[in-house]
Formats: structure tokens, C-alpha cells, sequence
């Protein structure tokens, strides 16, 4: 495909994003050139963008983000369907995932694609890959041969489906994996685009009671619009027992049956088991940050039966079913509102990172879940 196309560089961590032109690729007969229409700023890219771990300085010179959405620019000989089958061609809207299992591991033999151990090194926003354009922060992007890809109902806008490949598709998994079930309370640890989400669907798999737990007032607001029943201000309570101690009266004295860790900090995995009941179950989704530590006591785990699971990404099967959720519920919450109504062109990219930064001094954000629109 002639031309040239624009995308947003890494360039390390602290140091921000340059515009660079790369040449536009032809896709291979079982490869898909998107045109992306909408990129997210995730926490997971604040994380880079920070550099709150030393193994961030590996995405330099890669161009970045992982959370998009767009239509098909040019499909591969081979390719006429989605993954399920539907007719596929070229100005279609599409959502896909943005990580790569090799399908040839022990995990992926079995199924377990979400688990492969090589996924992050070939996922978006990694350097490598068949050309630059790897990244949501882009006019282009390449999808690989033989992945997954699935077109968009006409219901959603592009404001909804932006962060489907990421955050609400990591949250459906993640209470999947939890084994949340009807009846059960949920406490949720940071009320960004993981956490609102999580709210919405938890309620819809049926938990009696969700809590959601942040510091930020405009986000407790859009969670209780998610569905939270009740919030906790980390302002208001300002340590970690006393909000621990407020999740006990919510519960009956029990704790909760799921508490997930949304919010990428090592210091809420303690404080988070305090607030899991006895055969309770802890997710945890938000540290990716490799080489921070915290100290826990395991015995709690041991006297009280409880268990921690880990989940990043997903299986295939989570996208088409979080499209079928926002279908279903897109006048009972309001799914565009997590994402920013400011839109940021691809040269603002840098703007768009200061102002979602949230960890700033006084803890304020001009945006809610920045978008990058190319």
C-alpha cells in the first residue's frame, strides 16, 4: 500500500513520544492493515511513560499503546471473515487483541492462550514485529497473520469500543478467572477504566454488593454510575485499616468474596487481603510494574483459605462477549463516558500523557481515560 503513515515513538522512559513517518506496509495473505480510528492512554502506558520499573527502557524506539480500535484499510488475500466467521472487508470496523500467543507452547497447546509465556514480547507496542507500525499510537496498524479480529456491531461508537481490547475485556477475564459469582460482593481497588468497567460486570454476572475504592471524586462518581453500590474515598479514609474496617461493616463482618487490584499499586496487594473473606478469592491485574515489592504474611492465605490469581490479557472468546455486553447495555451505563471527551490529535500525544497522569502532586487529572484519535 503506497505512502507514508504517522505514528508516535517511544522514546524511554520520562522522555515522551516523537512523530516519526514510516513507510504504509501491504498486509501478508492472512494479515489485516487497520486504520486506526481511536488509540487509549491505559494505566499500563502511564506505567512506560513513567518508567516505574527498569524493564519499560526494553519498549524504547517501539511506537506505542495497545488500547484501539479502527477499520480495515486492506485485508490479505486469504482473509474474507472475521474470527467468527462474518463477513469481513475493507472499511469494516474492527476490534482485536493486541497480544501475540506463539501456539506453540505447553500453555497454548492446552488452551491457555492468555498464559503463554511469549505473548508480551510480540504483543503492540513492543518493538520487533514485521514493521514500525506495532502500536496504537498511529494511523496504521498492522495485525499479524492468523489472529484473532472481529467486526464491531453498528450500536457502538468508537468511544465505546476503544477500550475494549483492554480494559473491559482484562476485567471480564480477570472475574471470570476470580470465579465471581450471583450474590457475591466485589470490592474494587482504583475506579479508572479497569475499575468502572469492572463495576458494570460484576453487576451483570449477578454480585449483590460492589465497592469501588479510589481517591479521585470524579471517578467514584462514574463508578457509582458502573453500577458501585457503595464507595470508599481514600481521602476520607486515609488508612489502610480503616478502609478495611469499612468493607467489614458493608460485608456483615465476612469481607469480601472478590477483591480486585486495579490500580497498578504494589501497596494495595496487603491492604486488599484484609478485605478478602475467609475462602475469598484476590485478583490481582494492576502491577505490571516487574521488580516493586511489597510485604505480605502469608498465613493469611493459609488460615483464612484464601487464594490470589494473577491474569493479564485474555482468551479469544472474551472480546465477542464484552461487544455482546456493551450491545446489551449501552443505555444502562454510560460507556462513553469513561474515555475523555477531549480527544488529542496523534502530534498531542505528549499533552494527552501529562494530562492523564494522576499520581502528579494533589493527585488531580484533567482527563478521565485519554484518547488518541490519528
Amino acid at each position: 500500500m503506497a505512502g507514508k503513515g504517522k505514528a508516535a515513538v517511544f522514546l524511554g522512559p520520562g522522555k515522551g513520544y516523537e512523530i516519526k513517518e514510516f513507510d504504509i506496509p501491504d498486509p501478508e495473505p492472512d494479515a489485516i492493515l487497520i486504520k486506526i480510528t481511536m488509540g487509549g492512554v491505559c494505566g499500563s502506558d502511564l506505567h512506560f511513560w513513567r518508567g516505574d520499573s527498569p524493564f519499560f527502557v526494553a519498549f524504547t524506539g517501539a511506537v506505542g499503546g495497545h488500547e484501539m480500535t479502527g477499520r480495515v484499510a486492506k485485508l490479505g488475500s486469504n482473509i474474507s471473515t472475521d474470527s467468527l466467521g462474518r463477513p469481513l472487508k475493507e472499511g469494516d470496523r474492527v476490534c482485536y487483541a493486541y497480544f501475540y500467543p506463539c501456539h506453540r507452547c505447553y500453555q497454548c497447546n492446552k488452551g491457555e492462550f492468555a498464559a503463554c509465556p511469549d505473548k508480551v514480547r510480540t504483543m503492540a507496542g513492543m518493538p520487533g514485529g514485521p514493521n514500525p507500525f506495532n502500536g496504537a499510537y498511529a494511523e496504521y496498524y498492522y495485525l499479524r497473520p492468523s489472529h484473532w479480529v472481529f467486526k464491531v456491531p453498528d450500536e457502538l461508537s468508537d468511544e465505546m469500543v476503544t477500550p475494549v481490547n483492554c480494559a473491559l475485556s482484562q476485567v471480564t477475564y480477570g472475574l471470570h478467572l476470580a470465579g465471581l459469582q450471583m450474590g457475591d460482593t466485589l470490592v474494587v481497588q482504583g475506579a479508572g477504566g479497569l475499575g468502572t468497567n469492572a463495576c458494570a460486570v460484576a453487576k451483570e454476572m449477578g454480585a449483590d454488593q460492589v465497592i469501588a475504592i479510589d481517591g479521585l471524586p470524579g471517578r467514584l462518581e462514574l463508578a457509582k454510575q458502573f453500577g458501585a453500590d457503595h464507595t470508599i474515598d481514600i481521602n476520607e479514609l486515609k488508612t489502610p485499616p480503616e478502609r478495611a474496617q469499612r468493607v467489614m461493616e458493608l460485608t456483615g463482618g465476612r469481607g469480601a468474596d472478590v477483591v480486585a487490584e486495579l490500580v497498578g499499586l504494589p501497596a494495595a496487594v496487603p491492604e486488599g487481603l484484609q478485605m478478602t473473606r475467609s475462602g475469598g478469592t484476590y485478583l490481582v491485574i494492576g502491577n505490571i510494574s516487574i521488580g516493586q515489592t511489597v510485604s505480605i504474611d502469608p498465613s493469611a492465605l493459609v488460615l483464612g483459605s484464601r487464594r490470589i490469581v494473577g491474569a493479564i490479557h485474555y482468551d479469544p472468546w472474551v472480546i465477542p462477549e464484552a461487544l455482546d455486553f456493551l450491545v446489551r447495555t449501552r443505555t444502562k451505563y454510560p460507556h462513553e463516558e469513561v474515555v475523555s471527551h477531549d480527544k488529542y490529535q496523534l502530534d498531542e500525544i505528549n499533552r494527552a500523557f501529562e494530562e492523564a497522569e494522576w499520581q502528579r502532586d494533589g493527585g488531580g487529572t484533567k482527563v478521565r481515560r485519554a484518547v488518541i484519535v490519528p
